[in-house]
Protein backbone atom coordinates (compact mmCIF):
# COMPACT_ATOMS: atom_id res chain seq x y z
CA UNK A 1 0.00 0.00 0.00
CA UNK A 2 1.19 3.08 -0.71
CA UNK A 3 2.27 5.31 2.18
CA UNK A 4 2.20 2.64 4.63
CA UNK A 5 5.20 3.25 6.00
CA UNK A 6 5.28 7.20 6.31
CA UNK A 7 4.77 8.16 9.62
CA UNK A 8 1.14 9.68 11.21
CA UNK A 9 2.71 12.78 12.51
CA UNK A 10 4.95 13.77 9.38
CA UNK A 11 4.84 17.71 9.77
CA UNK A 12 6.05 17.35 13.34
CA UNK A 13 9.14 15.31 12.08
CA UNK A 14 10.11 17.81 9.14
CA UNK A 15 9.12 20.77 11.72
CA UNK A 16 11.91 19.18 13.92
CA UNK A 17 14.61 17.96 11.69
CA UNK A 18 14.55 20.34 9.08
CA UNK A 19 15.05 23.29 10.67
CA UNK A 20 18.36 24.97 11.48
CA UNK A 21 19.33 27.26 14.84
CA UNK A 22 20.89 30.07 12.73
CA UNK A 23 22.46 31.90 16.04
CA UNK A 24 24.10 28.26 17.00
CA UNK A 25 25.51 28.04 13.72
CA UNK A 26 26.71 31.23 13.40
CA UNK A 27 28.47 31.00 16.92
CA UNK A 28 29.68 27.66 15.99
CA UNK A 29 31.42 28.91 12.43
CA UNK A 30 32.71 32.20 13.72
CA UNK A 31 34.42 30.09 16.99
CA UNK A 32 35.98 27.67 14.16
CA UNK A 33 36.60 30.71 11.78
CA UNK A 34 38.61 33.32 14.71
CA UNK A 35 40.26 29.50 16.13
CA UNK A 36 41.74 28.72 12.99
CA UNK A 37 43.14 32.34 12.47
CA UNK A 38 44.77 32.46 16.16
CA UNK A 39 46.32 29.54 16.17
CA UNK A 40 48.08 29.87 12.47
CA UNK A 41 48.95 32.88 13.75
CA UNK A 42 50.36 31.74 16.46
CA UNK A 43 52.19 28.89 15.12
CA UNK A 44 54.07 31.57 12.57
CA UNK A 45 55.45 33.73 15.65
CA UNK A 46 56.58 30.50 17.70
CA UNK A 47 57.61 28.91 14.27
CA UNK A 48 59.39 32.43 12.92
CA UNK A 49 61.72 32.49 10.56
CA UNK A 50 63.30 35.60 8.53
CA UNK A 51 59.84 36.82 6.35
CA UNK A 52 57.04 35.76 8.99
CA UNK A 53 53.84 34.62 7.28
CA UNK A 54 54.23 36.41 4.49
CA UNK A 55 50.77 34.69 2.91
CA UNK A 56 49.17 34.98 6.07
CA UNK A 57 50.04 38.71 6.03
CA UNK A 58 47.67 39.68 3.23
CA UNK A 59 45.23 39.13 5.62
CA UNK A 60 45.77 42.75 6.37
CA UNK A 61 44.18 44.40 3.46
CA UNK A 62 40.96 42.84 4.95
CA UNK A 63 41.44 43.23 8.70
CA UNK A 64 42.39 46.49 9.66
CA UNK A 65 45.59 46.15 12.37
CA UNK A 66 46.14 42.89 11.92
CA UNK A 67 49.61 41.58 12.17
CA UNK A 68 51.85 38.15 12.42
CA UNK A 69 52.32 38.75 15.83
CA UNK A 70 50.41 38.04 19.05
CA UNK A 71 48.43 41.01 19.60
CA UNK A 72 47.16 40.38 15.75
CA UNK A 73 46.13 37.05 16.26
CA UNK A 74 43.90 38.32 18.92
CA UNK A 75 42.48 40.77 16.55
CA UNK A 76 42.78 38.16 13.55
CA UNK A 77 40.34 36.09 16.22
CA UNK A 78 37.93 38.91 16.84
CA UNK A 79 37.71 39.26 12.82
CA UNK A 80 37.44 35.95 12.33
CA UNK A 81 34.65 35.58 14.72
CA UNK A 82 32.84 38.09 13.66
CA UNK A 83 32.85 37.21 9.97
CA UNK A 84 32.51 33.60 10.39
CA UNK A 85 29.31 34.46 12.82
CA UNK A 86 27.15 36.53 9.87
CA UNK A 87 28.45 33.82 7.72
CA UNK A 88 27.07 31.30 9.45
CA UNK A 89 23.80 33.48 10.83
CA UNK A 90 23.68 33.86 6.76
CA UNK A 91 23.86 30.33 5.99
CA UNK A 92 21.07 28.64 8.15
CA UNK A 93 18.94 31.70 7.35
CA UNK A 94 18.72 30.85 3.51
CA UNK A 95 18.69 26.99 4.35
CA UNK A 96 15.76 27.65 6.70
CA UNK A 97 14.44 30.23 4.11
CA UNK A 98 14.70 27.86 1.22
CA UNK A 99 13.72 24.66 4.17
CA UNK A 100 10.18 26.57 4.21
CA UNK A 101 9.69 27.58 0.79
CA UNK A 102 9.67 23.82 0.37
CA UNK A 103 7.31 23.22 3.14
CA UNK A 104 4.63 26.14 1.87
CA UNK A 105 5.13 24.32 -1.51
CA UNK A 106 4.13 20.92 -1.64
CA UNK A 107 2.89 20.88 2.48
CA UNK A 108 5.52 18.23 3.32
CA UNK A 109 9.47 18.03 2.59
CA UNK A 110 10.39 16.19 -0.38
Amino acid sequence: MKGEFQPKNEKVIVHGVLWLNSKFIGFALGLTCGLIIFITTNWLVIKGGDPVGPNLQLLSQYFIGYRVSFLGSIIGFIYGFAVGTLSGALIGWIYNSIAGFRVRLDGKSR
